[in-house]
């Protein structure tokens, strides 16, 4: 089982119309995100992104929105640096 994050969180969005189906996300994002057919990109498993924003930066036709930064990234970092559970708020 890969690395797991608070589910629903997830700012991840794509825009199946604008993907070219480059693949480019599926080469930069390490947690599998994505899944690649019938011409373009597919979220395969959201709650698996970390919200680093790799594949947005990197998507040429700029199908991929994610919010980097917050989320469940987010929430895990506030939580060890006060020392509670992840939280977002």
């Amino acid at each position: 089982m890969g690395l797991r994050y608070l589910s629903k969180f997830v700012t991840l969005e794509l825009d199946e119309e604008k993907c070219t189906g480059c693949g480019l996300c599926l080469e930069v994002c390490p947690h599998g995100v994505f899944s690649l057919g019938a011409g373009h990109s597919s979220i395969q498993d959201r709650d698996a992104c970390m919200e680093c924003g790799g594949c947005a930066l990197n998507c040429p036709s700029g199908a991929l929105r994610v919010r980097a930064g917050v989320g469940c990234a987010y929430a895990i970092f506030l939580g060890r640096l006060r020392g509670t559970e992840p939280c977002c708020g």
